[in-house]
This record gives C-alpha cells, structure tokens and sequence, in this order.
C-alpha cells in the first residue's frame, strides 16, 4: 500500500548515472578489408547499440563478405556483358553466382532480423522495441 501525501525528494530522485549501463557497437574484426569494414559500419550505425551480440557476430561477418563478393559478381557481369561477342557460358556461370549470393544475403539478413520484414509490422509500421524496464524503474 502506498504512503499518502507528499513524496519526499528521495524517492522521486532522478536516476543515478551509474545505474545506466552504456551499450558499446560492435567493432569490425580485423580480419575484414577496408570495404567490408566499411558496410560492417554502416550496417552497425543503423540499428540500436544492443542489435548483435557476440553470438551473431559471425553471421554479420559473412553477411558482410557475401555483400562485397554480390558486388564483385555485377562487375564481372558488367564487363562480361559489354564484350563482342557475348560468352553466354561465362555469363550464365555469372548469373548463377550472383544469385547465389543474393540468396545468402536474404537468408543472413533474415536469420540476423535486419530486413524490412523484420523492422516492419504488417501495416508497415516500426515494430515497438520489446519492453524494458526504463532507468528510473530499475533499483
């Protein structure tokens, strides 16, 4: 049961900085090129502090690395398209890994909950973050 009156100052403190816990990003690993470190951020910069934890990690490492070999690929498309006259094989060996790799971008990024599906709720809204307790609740 709740006292009646007037709260006294102490109980209606604000929150002490110590009791916020500050969530660092996670940082690329040294074993990616400077391109891949590069999209690692952008992706990081994106989404909340909290997003990956060190069990995902992996999974945006190779996410990352399909996203720069997706982009290698439409390059040795573009170039293989362009030449006169057309190697349909060298071509359709393309295409196949292309699509390989766009595969395995929408799987990661599926199992990773970075797509739009997974950031939307089914009228197109931002999905509400799940509840937390907030700072002045916590003791």
């Amino acid at each position: 049961m709740e006292q009646r009156g007037r709260k006294s100052a102490s109980s209606v403190e604000v929150v002490k900085l110590d009791s916020v816990e500050r969530v660092k990003r996670p940082a690329a690993p040294d074993e990616l090129t400077p391109e891949q470190k590069s999209i690692w951020a952008g992706i990081v910069d994106a989404l909340p502090a909290d997003w990956f934890s060190a069990d995902n990690l992996p999974l945006l490492v190779q996410y990352v690395r399909h996203i720069v070999t997706a982009r290698r690929a439409a390059q040795l498309i573009d170039a293989a398209e362009a030449e006169d006259p057309l190697d349909l094989d060298t071509l359709d060996r393309l295409y196949r890994m292309q699509d390989r790799e766009g595969r395995a971008i929408a799987s990661l990024a599926t199992k990773m909950r970075i797509t739009q599906q997974a950031l939307t709720n089914h009228r197109g809204n931002k999905k509400r973050r799940p509840a937390q307790l907030r700072p002045w609740e916590t003791e």
